[in-house]
C-alpha cells in the first residue's frame, strides 16, 4: 500500500474503530495514572494483534514498523488507564 493516504481517529473507549480494514501505521495514546494497557484486536473476539503496556500519566507515540498491522476490522479490546488513542491507518 505504499503512497496511499493515511487517515487519522481518535478514540475514548474500546470498540471497533469504524475504519473498515486498515493498515494501522501509528498509535498515539495519553495515559493516565496506574497501569496503562491498550489492546487491539482483529474485530470484537478477533486475534490480538498489537498489545502495549505504557508508562504512567504520559503521552506516548508507536510508530509500526514496515508497512503497519493489517486488520479486517481495528478494534480496542482493552482500554486501561488511558484518556485517548489517535490511530494512523491506511
Amino acid at each position: 500500500m505504499a503512497g496511499s493516504d493515511v487517515r487519522s481517529k481518535r478514540l475514548t473507549a474500546t470498540g471497533s474503530a469504524g475504519v473498515g480494514p486498515a493498515r494501522i501505521r501509528q498509535v498515539q495514546v495519553k495515559t493516565t495514572t496506574g497501569s496503562p494497557r491498550i489492546t487491539f484486536t482483529d474485530g470484537n473476539g478477533g486475534a490480538v494483534l498489537l498489545d502495549m503496556d505504557l508508562d504512567a500519566s504520559d503521552t506516548h507515540s508507536v510508530n509500526i514498523p514496515d508497512e503497519g498491522i493489517r486488520f479486517g476490522d481495528v478494534y480496542i479490546s482493552l482500554f486501561t488507564a488511558c484518556t485517548s488513542v489517535t490511530i494512523f491507518h491506511s
